[in-house]
């Protein structure tokens, strides 16, 4: 049996990191301290993407004992446009009252780089979330909670907001942060099986 390869996650996300630790996975965080705003693409599944791979490329880049590096980036794709993190209060209330009582696409960019060979692999995960119908007050309460100002779509199916969700189509961990089983895979091209980095 070989050693354990080090996972880094290369997010400041507490949700990502509570997914993969539940999947029995120990990572390191690295923050990349990429500044997301620097970075366009047409589309928010291309967004979400570009975002993903450059936070991976920024911390691999200062890595050099061998470890796997994953980076990760959600938006909300509604109504065609990309929705990341709201940037106040009023925008996180303006978007509830946009996306209640309808659909949107939550995207997730994946990127896993392993620094020991250069080789990298990258896919975007999508799950469409269907939300429900919280009254005026109901948002007033969630807005004041501060939640929504540091998750991409205002919203979390693993947090306050999860009532508001009335349901979701695809894997419920994209929507959190991460997709394992799109990581799975990802890591299968670079011929790392999962279970040889459960901790």
């Amino acid at each position: 049996m070989t050693d354990r390869r080090t996972l880094v996650l290369a997010s400041a996300s507490p949700a990502r990191l509570g997914l993969l630790r539940q999947a029995g996975l120990d990572p390191r965080v690295q923050v990349s301290g990429f500044d997301e705003d620097s970075l366009s693409a047409p589309t928010p599944a291309e967004l979400a993407l570009v975002l993903a791979v450059a936070k991976a490329e920024a911390v691999a880049a200062g890595l050099t004992d061998g470890e796997l590096v994953i980076g990760c980036d959600s938006v909300l794709e509604l109504d065609g446009e990309a929705l990341g993190k709201p940037a106040d209060e009023d925008e996180a209330l303006r978007r509830w009252q946009s996306m209640r009582g309808r659909s949107g696409v939550l995207r997730t960019g994946h990127c896993v780089i392993d620094t020991a060979n250069g080789r990298q692999v990258s896919a975007t995960a999508s799950t469409t979330v269907r939300f429900g119908t919280p009254d005026d007050t109901e948002l007033a309460a969630y807005i004041a909670s501060g939640e929504p100002l540091h998750v991409a779509g205002a919203f979390t199916l693993d947090g306050r907001s999860a009532p508001f969700v009335e349901g979701i189509d695809g894997d419920p961990g994209n929507v959190i942060g991460l997709s394992l089983p799109l990581l799975r895979r990802l890591l299968a091209e670079l011929d790392v099986r999962i279970t040889d980095l459960w901790a």
